[in-house]
């Protein structure tokens, strides 16, 4: 967890924000998930939300993504409101989001399931799909195209054909990414992506994460792996029974007393 092995950045920041998370708290009748959190993700930034089980990073996802409405504050992606927004329209807007369990469609192949996540490009008539028109049939292959695309930049194309419930886990964590990225997001929301992996695999994921901030794509990631935490993220914000008690690099986070007490001291590698 050496700060001086984190890879260099990858990807140019700007410094404009692209989410804002103003003052939100989220209630569950007489629970307080969240109690007050503001962060931000700049252009092209890695942050990371870390924090003990329960600390709010999962009740976070939701309200960002619109699966959950807070009972207060706002969330903005550049000056759209997405607390105001269903889940469809915040993915429509360019915020597309993994779950930290697998949400695949078991029973369909790999290259069927990304299929699903190019439903945003599909521009091709009902009509002109009932009777194969040119124009379809040329836009099927393009997604086809793109489809294979996906997969050989996540890693998984010569699982192709293989049922998705079939793959190892941590393949199937890498199916779910490369579905995400068929959606061709802006910010891409990673709720414990490299859960299941093994140290090989989990060095392999970072890389892709390097590649996919190579696109322009700016990533929120939940994990509890602390080296890759430490060696992904520019900035890493601290969520502790629904409150924000740290923001900074990890070389800050590392060193922040009441994070160590809170987090860190449990361990470092599944904190």
């Amino acid at each position: 967890m050496n700060p001086s092995t984190r890879p260099a950045t990858p990807a140019t920041r700007s410094g404009r924000k692209i989410l804002s998370i103003d003052h939100v708290a989220v209630h569950f009748g007489g629970l307080v998930a969240i109690s007050d959190m503001s962060f931000h993700v700049d252009e092209g930034e890695l942050v990371s939300l870390i924090g003990p089980n329960g600390a709010g990073k999962t009740t976070a996802f939701n309200v960002v993504t619109g699966f959950l409405r807070p009972t207060k504050g706002e969330v903005h992606f550049r000056d759209i409101a997405l607390h105001k927004l269903k889940p469809h329209e915040v993915a429509g807007v360019g915020l597309v989001r993994t779950f930290q369990k697998t949400s695949l469609f078991t029973t369909n192949t790999v290259f069927e399931n990304v299929l699903t996540g190019l439903h945003r490009h599909g521009s091709a008539s009902a009509w002109s799909t009932l009777l194969a028109l040119p124009g379809m049939r040329r836009e099927e292959a393009r997604l086809r195209e793109a489809v294979w695309e996906t997969l050989d930049f996540v890693g998984i194309g010569h699982r192709a054909n293989e049922l998705g419930g079939s793959l190892p886990y941590g393949e199937q964590r890498l199916l779910g990414v490369a579905v995400a990225l068929a959606a061709n997001p802006t910010l891409l929301l990673l709720d414990e992506p490299a859960a299941g992996m093994n140290p090989s695999e989990t060095g392999d994921f970072m890389a892709l994460l390097a590649r996919i901030r190579k696109r322009g794509i700016s990533i929120l990631l939940v994990e509890h792996d602390m080296p890759l935490v430490m060696g992904v993220s520019d900035r890493i914000v601290v969520l502790n029974y629904g409150k924000i008690i740290a923001d900074g690099s990890p070389a800050e986070i590392q060193a922040n007393p009441e994070v160590i007490r809170a987090y860190l001291g449990q361990g470092i590698k599944h904190a």
